[in-house]
């Protein structure tokens, strides 16, 4: 019960309280950390475990908690890694506690992954996170990297005056709404020669991206609809948000990948189906990556 309880959020207080309510029993906060101390065994096991040699889509990203460290509060970087394995189930392969966002620890991310029995991830999705593509391509450079398009467009319209916000957008959909490339990019010009004089930063992060943003025009509208977002992985963000909202500052990096870990396991409990359509996903794939995947499928 105290685990089911510190699971969904509550403190070690909030937990005491409950059960001198509900069983008129007093259990004092520090028997309820330890007792929670118990899944740290089962978490360094989950975090460590063996993964599969071969992912088809990774999403990863990076959520902040405010953590107490030497007297101070200080804001540590949760990164997450989210896979469709070769069946589409969706699984979460690691949470790592760093200091901030960075090409070194996104590279000591992807180390992690490669010791652990991956060998190729063939298209991983992220939100243009500062040193990730570098890293992963290190370690993988095999790799497609395809960046959020939502996040691109959020982005680029938190410059546009509201007057021009419509106009705008309606033109803009035509560069990520494109059937191909090169109407992709045509449209991309043509949004340069209207909107350049007015909003040419905007117009300009498009093309300085455009080789990571452009990556699912090569895929089929399957494969399009899983990589041009990352919407998967921020949906479980929200949800390890929601268990963790209560504590706003976490008393140490134990206690946090603790409750993360927690509230992951809550999360995936409810992963029973793979993904919509996964066989014609699946066998694109095959025939895309056929080299590298062919005889793990047959």
């Amino acid at each position: 019960k105290i685990i089911g309880l510190y699971a969904r959020g509550m403190s070690t207080r909030d937990i005491q309280s409950e059960l001198e309510e509900l069983y008129g029993i007093d259990v004092s906060s520090t028997m309820i950390s330890k007792i929670t101390d118990k899944v740290m065994g089962s978490a360094a096991q989950w975090q460590n475990r063996t993964l599969d040699e071969i992912y088809p889509i990774v999403y990863m990203d990076a959520v902040h908690f405010k953590v107490r460290e030497e007297h101070k509060i200080v804001t540590k970087a949760a990164y997450i890694c989210m896979a469709l394995d070769m069946k589409g189930y969706k699984d979460i392969l690691g949470i790592w506690i760093g200091e901030a966002e960075g090409a070194k620890f996104w590279l000591s991310v992807c180390n992690d992954l490669k010791n652990r029995g991956v060998k190729e991830i063939l298209i991983a999705c992220m939100d243009g996170l500062k040193g990730l593509p570098d890293a992963i391509k290190s370690v993988f450079p095999d790799v497609s990297i395809q960046n959020c398009i939502i996040h691109q467009i959020r982005n680029s319209i938190k410059y546009i005056a509201s007057k021009d916000k419509k106009e705008f957008m309606r033109d803009l959909k035509c560069v990520y709404k494109a059937p191909n490339e090169e109407d992709a990019l045509n449209s991309l010009d043509t949004v340069k020669d209207k909107w350049n004089h007015k909003y040419g930063i905007v117009v300009d992060s498009w093309y300085n991206n455009w080789d990571k943003l452009s990556t699912y025009f090569k895929y089929s509208p399957e494969i399009r609809r899983i990589i041009y977002t990352t919407n998967a992985l921020e949906g479980f963000n929200r949800q390890l948000r929601k268990f963790t909202k209560i504590r706003t500052v976490f008393p140490t990096d134990e206690s946090l990948r603790k409750s993360l870990y927690l509230a992951t396991e809550q999360v995936m409990r409810k992963w029973i189906s793979p993904v919509p359509n996964w066989g014609i996903t699946l066998a694109q794939l095959t025939i895309m990556f056929k080299v590298k995947i062919g005889e793990e499928i047959f």
